[in-house]
This record gives structure tokens, C-alpha cells and sequence, in this order.
């Protein structure tokens, strides 16, 4: 299976994705997307695949966003996608593309949709609770309930 995620290594959330993935026995590729930067058509491709607006993927905190004016509504996405491709920073991370799809993988466990197969466990995500229990079973957390045909108790 092949991974590519849009990896920040300065962001828990990411690398602990990264970690969910590799325990996954699966060597993602890695896409420092702060060194390269970002091309319109792939800021394009990767919101169209995870059904973002570029709004969605905006990221707050930690950025320029604010002080760029971006927060006001009434940016359109065109400013946006235009701000994202000056300042790399503003697109929220990691987005995480797989056979399975694409998505924007915050809180980190929504890797685990992504996967062919869960990792080993016992496994904890970057604020310590329990993602994969010592069975291998996911564990349903509180704030990340289970939809129906996921793979609970796999």
C-alpha cells in the first residue's frame, strides 16, 4: 500500500500519523510540504479529493492567518488558495492520501480509515489515550465515534 502524507515533523498530530502508519507496516512517503511549497493544481487535486474548501484546510493558530486578514468570511477561496501557495504554513496538516482516499487527518486516528490494515497493538496516539488496544482491536474514543462499516474490534 502507498501512503504519501503532507508532513510538517514539527507537528505532534503529524508525526504521530506518520508513526499510526509506519506501525501499519507501511513506509510512507513524506512530502516536507513547508520546504517545497505547494502548486495550485495540487492544492486543487488534494481539496478536491478530501472535499475541503480551501477555508476547511486553513489552519489558525500557529500561522500567518490572522495577521494576512484571512479569518474575515469574506475572503473567497481564490485569496486563499493564493495566500496558501505565498505562505505553506496556512494549510492545515497532515493530509494523508491513500488508495482508500485523501483526507485532512486531524485528530490523528482518522489515519486509521486509511489503512489496508490496522497496526499492532497497544497503541496510543500523541495525547496518550488508546487508538489500538493489545488485541489489535480499535478502541472507540468519546470524541471519535465509530460510523457505520468502519472496522471496529478489527
Amino acid at each position: 500500500m502507498n501512503i504519501v502524507i503532507h508532513h510538517n515533523p514539527d507537528c505532534g498530530t503529524s508525526r504521530n500519523v506518520v508513526a499510526i502508519v509506519k506501525a501499519a507496516g507501511i513506509e510512507p512517503t513524506l512530502i516536507h510540504y513547508l520546504e517545497t511549497g505547494w502548486t495550485r493544481p495540487q492544492l486543487l487535486g488534494l481539496f478536491a479529493a478530501t472535499g475541503l474548501k480551501p477555508r476547511d484546510a486553513l489552519r489558525t493558530t500557529k500561522s500567518p492567518a490572522q495577521a494576512l486578514g484571512l479569518l474575515d468570511p469574506e475572503v473567497s477561496d481564490e485569496a486563499l488558495i493564493g495566500a496558501m501557495l505565498e505562505h505553506p504554513v496556512l494549510v492545515n496538516r497532515p493530509l494523508v492520501c491513500s488508495p482508500r482516499g485523501v483526507r485532512l487527518c486531524r485528530p490523528s486516528e482518522t489515519v486509521l480509515d486509511l489503512l489496508d490494515r490496522l497496526p499492532s497493538g497497544p497503541l496510543s496516539k500523541e495525547d496518550g489515550s488508546l487508538l489500538i488496544d493489545a488485541q489489535g482491536r480499535r478502541v472507540d474514543l468519546p470524541d471519535f465515534p465509530l460510523g457505520a462499516g468502519e472496522r471496529k474490534g478489527r
